[in-house]
This record gives C-alpha cells, sequence and structure tokens, in this order.
C-alpha cells in the first residue's frame, strides 16, 4: 500500500504553501495534522448491549480501526450514570489511517449529507483544533442502509500541532475542508 493521497498532498504541497504564507523558521514549526478521535456518545448503551456492540462494529468499518468503550469516570444522579457504565465509544486515528479516514470524510461522507452547505468554520477551540460533527452514521459508505437498527451522531475531533487557528484552517482548507461562507 502506497502512501495516502492527502499525505502526499500534504508533503508536496500544503506544507510549502503554509511555510512561505507564515514565514515560519523551520519546515518543521508548518501545522500539521496530528490525530483524528472518532467519538460516538450513547447514553442509553448500558440499557441496550446489542446497541453499543452494533455500534462497535459500525465505527470499526467506519474508521478501519477498531474502537474502545468509553466509560463513566463518576457517578452523576441528574444524568442516571453510575461510575463503569458504558457510555459509547471512540478511536483514535494516526498515520496513513487517520490521511485515508479524512480523505473519505471530506470527498465521499460529507458531500453525502443532506443539503448539505459546508462545515462550520466556528468548529475551531482556540488552540488549532478543529471539531465536527455528523448528525447520522448512515452518510458513510461503509455502512449498509438496510442492516442499521437506529441512527446517532458522531463527534470528529482533529488535532493539530499549531496552537492557532488561522493556521488550521489554512491546513485544512489545503486539504479541501469544505466550509461554510463565514458570514
Amino acid at each position: 500500500m502506497g502512501v495516502p493521497r492527502l499525505k502526499e498532498k500534504y508533503l508536496k504541497d500544503i506544507r510549502p504553501n503554509l511555510h512561505k504564507k507564515y514565514g515560519f523558521k523551520s519546515v518543521m514549526r508548518v501545522p500539521k495534522l496530528e490525530k483524528i478521535v472518532v467519538n460516538v456518545g450513547m447514553g442509553e448503551a448500558h440499557a441496550n448491549p446489542k446497541m453499543m456492540e452494533a455500534c462497535l462494529e459500525e465505527l470499526a468499518a467506519i474508521t478501519g480501526q477498531r474502537p474502545v468503550k468509553t466509560i463513566a469516570k463518576k457517578s452523576i444522579a441528574g444524568f442516571k450514570v453510575r461510575e463503569g457504565m458504558v457510555l459509547g465509544a471512540k478511536v483514535t486515528l494516526r498515520g496513513n489511517i487517520m490521511y485515508e479516514f479524512l480523505d473519505r470524510l471530506i470527498n465521499i461522507a460529507l458531500p453525502r449529507v443532506r443539503d448539505f452547505k459546508g462545515v462550520n468554520p466556528k468548529g475551531f477551540d482556540g488552540r488549532g483544533n478543529y471539531n465536527v460533527s455528523v448528525h447520522e452514521q448512515i452518510i458513510f459508505p461503509e455502512i449498509q442502509f438496510d442492516k442499521i437498527n437506529n441512527i446517532y451522531g458522531i463527534n470528529i475531533t482533529f488535532v493539530t500541532s499549531t496552537e492557532k487557528d488561522e493556521e488550521a484552517y489554512d491546513l485544512f482548507g489545503g486539504f479541501g475542508m469544505p466550509y461554510r461562507n463565514k458570514n
């Protein structure tokens, strides 16, 4: 298996452009994508273990990596959560798998969203990381629509090496992130 398309694009186009635009002293200061965390929160997972198993299988199909269950660290009576309860699942992607997932998200999954106008450019956290929420897992081509029992949302966090949102915005713009107009 060769180098992922977006990784090659980063090395040949995006990194030199960002280096030139921001005038970094070293090419190692240029922002890069460090990891992608894909998270599914399912509050009712403790009541229905089959639903959680289906979620784990679907998340594995979407990301190409086995997810881990997220477990409550402490009890919160208001939410009817007890310590040790399974509340969802997450996957942390790095390296080539991360670039492959980003490529599929930008070019295949997001355009399949109904009435898609672009992702929110205000999803940055002030430290160069970006968050996107997908309301239905069925936008991913790996999910077979006739085999799912319930629809749930997915939160995707992109962690970069920069501390500045503007640099991260340009980094994702170089990858082809379909931003909505800023107005």
